[in-house]
């Protein structure tokens, strides 16, 4: 039996910390694991406030879709962590820039501790044809 699904990892995004894989695409669906504030370049969490951490989120983000060859515009679904749900507003305004042609549907839930004690944490399912 033949399956059609792809393993992505680039270097332009921070490499798995435990047994995942940064993105699977499994035919016209890419299916990129939740994504934290830490740095391609060293691995170590980027230091600053909720917004800069959110940015730094959705640049990893941005790397994995382009990696498998896709953009934010093919995003269908996201999913954002945060740690404290009074940063909601903090982080809906940095991701509004990422999302400026057509938003995805989207949650966005409150969550007890996210890895690396971090404030958010956005996961992502792109589609193209």
């Amino acid at each position: 039996m033949s399956t059609n699904k792809i393993i992505i990892n680039t270097a332009q995004a921070p490499a798995p910390i435990g047994p995942y894989n940064q993105a699977v695409k499994a035919g016209n669906t890419l299916y990129i694991s939740g994504q934290i504030a830490l740095s391609p370049e060293t691995g170590e969490l980027v230091e600053g406030t909720v917004a800069d951490e959110a940015r730094q989120v959705l640049e990893n983000l941005k790397a994995v879709l382009a990696a498998a060859g896709y953009a934010f515009i093919d995003v269908v679904k996201t999913t954002i962590f945060l740690r404290d749900m009074n940063d909601f507003g903090t982080v809906n305004a940095v991701y509004g820039t990422y999302f400026e042609e057509q938003a995805p549907a989207r949650e966005t839930v409150a969550v007890v501790g996210l890895p690396k004690n971090v404030n958010v944490e956005i996961s992502v399912i792109a589609w193209k044809a």
